[in-house]
């Protein structure tokens, strides 16, 4: 077997848009598991909302969350390494949320943190169960959990605009699109390739036997470090630009596709 450890992103590429695993794609990655190849979940993520799914496949080893900025063991919950984010430096970009009525929240490994949870209003409780997150208020937060990414959510129009707004700002963070309606900010340091290339060392694994599916602009580093880099068919074509191969899109079970023509 070449590949001895597969890389899934989560959202748009293993999962329908339906946020669905589909029965096929279970069947296929318990059949490659089986075989001795370990596989990791590589998303933006948090442990909280990307662990039920590693379960649901029977998977036990390890999932890289918050693009990169930790991983974390799927048996106990063991925190592998992960990147802190200096609080004071995030100071600037909580004021232009806040001065712009941008939503925002703040994430710990395991713990997503927003202002004022209490007054969550229903659309965005809705959207943060979605992804299997029950966000609690920042005041709860202990001093010595700390943040490891802070993300912005909202319409396309208005992420473009941010990330116009921040194209002239000096940045001692990773400020990353991970999503039509995503930003992120994590470590100078973090990102899914890095975190990827971590793992695979640790497990002693080359990088040309390595594979990686992933469908945006935070699957860019870890598609550059695999082995194979697979890109979905609904991704940016910045993205298919630099992967080595297509599959079909995550609607059409574009993982199980590509996981048949190369792993099995």
């Amino acid at each position: 077997m070449k590949y001895k450890l597969i890389a899934l992103d989560v959202d748009g590429t293993l999962l329908t848009d339906d946020h669905v695993l589909t029965p096929g794609t279970i069947e296929v990655i318990k059949q490659i598991a089986a075989q001795g190849t370990e596989l990791v979940l590589c998303t933006g993520r948090a442990p909280m909302s990307c662990i039920p799914y590693m379960e649901q496949m029977g998977l036990d080893g390890y999932a890289i969350t918050h693009n990169g900025a930790a991983t974390v063991s799927v048996k106990d919950s063991k925190v592998i390494h992960h990147f802190e984010l200096r609080s004071e430096g995030l100071d600037p970009y909580i004021k232009y949320c806040e001065q712009n009525q941008i939503h925002y929240d703040l994430n710990t490994t395991f713990e997503l943190y927003v202002k004022g949870a209490a007054g969550l209003d229903q659309e965005a409780l809705d959207m943060y169960r979605k992804f299997l997150i029950e966000p609690k208020d920042l005041m709860e937060r202990p001093a010595d959990d700390p943040f490891v990414k802070m993300t912005l959510s909202g319409l396309t129009p208005v992420m473009d605009k941010i990330m116009e707004d921040w194209s002239t700002w000096t940045h001692e963070f990773n400020v990353l699109r991970s999503g039509d309606y995503f930003i992120d900010l994590m470590h100078k340091e973090s990102s899914k390739g890095a975190a990827l290339k971590h793992l695979a060392e640790m497990r002693g694994i080359p990088a040309e036997n390595v594979l990686a599916i992933g469908n945006y602009y935070n699957d860019l580093t870890m598609l550059e470090y695999a082995g194979l880099g697979i890109a979905m068919d609904n991704s940016p074509q910045e993205v298919k630009d630099v992967a080595d191969v297509m599959t079909a899109s995550n609607n059409e079970e574009g993982v199980k596709l590509a996981l048949q023509k190369y792993c099995l």
